[in-house]
């Protein structure tokens, strides 16, 4: 199935290098914003002419609990306003080519009711900020897709919408379930896809196959290939898998893997749902970040690692007529529960803990590296 139709994405980088983008970033106007990546922290690199490279930068679940959403009203002064919860990743974010986020919970209508586990219905105000962030596109196929049934999940895609924030993974239609999402990035077209393991027991609605996309490998290769034959010239798939707390990919996250990066259509896997950080993986000559953790949650009761999350960052270059990841790193972050809540960027020399921040960069550092990812030509800025 397909999602949200093809729209350009604005391209960030020109000659300019990806670290001045990212300083410029941090200058922009937000609530709080802390400074930007020092230079001995960021990946600066040159980029090349238009059509030549793009960067893509994607992070672990947005999971809007209720305290996050008391933490943003503390922020607004009453209004729900996340910006200064997310402003510790925007020059992250908006110093990439392409911003990926993963957007889990369904939205509720402006004003609520609201609630979190086990049934999410988040505030909407949360798309504005992931926008205000520079998120271009979001994956939506999540197991709370359907949270609020049909309702909800259209909603969701309708905030978007608004946004201008791209989308895939779920749909409010069977025509708009069709429609691949291949955006301009720099020049060059990107397609997006994106499935979950299930729905917490949810069934779809009868009638309404193409709602929300549930993991299949045969499904997935065909949705690649369709995009393929839309134009697509690089395939990204987002995928909602494994076993929550666990930092070990399943065997059959790793077998899925194997599959799909075995066929020609997808170029790079980015995973979430475990809730804590998964090994990265190059697999046939392409990469897999099995789980990125969270990228802002507040559980009731944290389990093991659930504030520490990584924000995937490669380069994509021309190799001929294909396209390949000529620099992989991983940027580890953390939700410091403060008061107040932040979420923090632990390469770029941000306030807070620092024993806290310097546990989780260790503790990340050898999920992240695991499996060898660091043999195959990961890195991290500052290490």
């Amino acid at each position: 199935m397909f999602s949200t139709h093809a729209r350009p994405v604005r391209a960030r980088a020109g000659a300019a290098l990806l670290g001045v983008a990212l300083l410029l970033g941090a200058c922009s106007p937000a609530p709080e914003q802390p400074p930007g990546a020092p230079p001995a922290a960021s990946s600066a690199q040159a980029s090349q002419a238009p059509g030549e490279s793009f960067t893509v930068v994607a992070t672990g679940d947005v999971l809007i609990h209720p305290a996050l959403t008391d933490q943003a009203k503390q922020d607004g002064n009453g209004e729900i306003d996340y910006r200064p919860l997310l402003a510790g990743v925007k020059p992250l974010i908006s110093g990439a080519d392409l911003g990926i986020c993963h957007l889990e919970t369904p939205l509720a209508p402006k004003g609520g009711p609201y609630s979190g586990y086990p049934s999410f219905s988040a505030p909407p105000e949360i798309v504005d900020a992931l926008k205000d962030t520079g998120y271009d596109t979001c994956s939506t196929a999540s197991n709370h897709t359907i949270d609020q049934g049909a309702e909800g999940a259209g909603r969701t895609l309708g905030k978007l919408d608004e946004a201008g924030i791209k989308h895939t993974g779920s749909a409010r239609s069977a025509e708009e379930a069709k429609k691949p999402l291949i955006m301009d990035v720099n020049g060059v077209k990107v397609a997006q896809i994106s499935y979950a393991y299930g729905f917490n027991g949810i069934k779809v609605p009868a009638g309404k196959p193409w709602l929300v996309n549930q993991i299949d490998a045969e499904d997935v290769i065909a949705e690649a290939k369709a995009a393929r034959r839309a134009g697509a010239q690089i395939v990204l798939a987002s995928l909602h898998w494994g076993t929550e707390y666990q930092h070990d990919p399943t065997a059959e996250q790793r077998s899925l893997a194997k599959k799909l990066l075995g066929d020609d259509a997808i170029d790079l896997i980015i995973g979430h749902h475990a809730h804590v950080v998964q090994p990265f993986e190059q697999i046939n000559g392409k990469w897999v970040a099995y789980g990125l953790g969270n990228s802002v949650a507040r559980h009731s009761e944290p389990k093991g690692s659930t504030e520490q999350g990584a924000a995937a960052r490669f380069r994509f270059v021309r190799d001929g007529e294909r396209w390949k990841v000529d620099k992989a790193e991983y940027v580890p972050t953390l939700v410091q529960l403060g008061p107040p809540i932040r979420l923090l960027d632990l390469t770029a020399g941000q306030g807070g803990d620092d024993a806290l921040k310097a546990a989780a960069l260790k503790d990340t550092d050898e999920v992240v590296l695991s499996r060898g990812a660091g043999e195959q030509g990961l890195t991290r800025p500052g290490r």
